[in-house]
């Protein structure tokens, strides 16, 4: 006789933030969220999923690009500032000029939403309920105007969609 399984259904609960065209909150949220993952132990229980609008989805991965390598350049720049010869420092601050350049157009171009899922057994719904509490009220979330849309709610099946479609 086979028993009952033993794992309990596990409620999802989606947190949605429209960051409108702020891509440097959206960016800090998200760094809010990967800091908590690591030092709660949130692996599975916490998955979030940037959203970009249709302009911005085209420009992201050159935008994401461009960031790193005027950070990079500047650190070059500190550890090899007396290596360089003069010809050589004014190349790397122009490269740096013209990455920056680009970053605001790819930045301003669409929306920036950012989908949080939670994922928490029936056993830990007071855990839940706290980080329910707490993601919406920290910083960089109250002012993009958070919603939380539960399992039961109508509008639940599309949200479940448009988490999977993403990447």
């Amino acid at each position: 006789m086979a028993g009952a399984s033993q794992t309990d259904f596990m409620a999802h609960t989606y947190l949605l933030f429209d960051f409108g065209t702020d891509e440097e909150k959206a960016q800090q949220a998200r760094h809010k969220l990967e800091g908590w993952k690591q030092a709660f132990r949130l692996d599975k229980k916490l998955q979030y999923k940037l959203e970009r609008g249709e302009a911005e989805g085209k420009a992201a991965p050159d935008a994401a690009e461009t960031v790193e390598e005027p950070a990079k350049t500047e650190k070059s720049k500190a550890k090899a500032k007396g290596k360089q010869k003069p010809g050589e420092k004014e190349a790397a601050k122009g490269a740096g000029k013209a990455a920056g350049k680009e970053i605001a157009p790819a930045a301003a171009n669409g929306k920036v939403a950012l989908l949080v899922r939670l994922y928490f057994s029936g056993h830990e719904k007071l855990t839940e309920q706290r980080w329910l509490d707490r993601i919406p009220a920290e910083e960089p979330f109250k002012e993009a105007s958070p919603r939380v849309v539960r399992q039961n709610e109508p509008q639940f099946e599309e949200v479940v969609k448009q988490f999977a479609s993403l990447e």
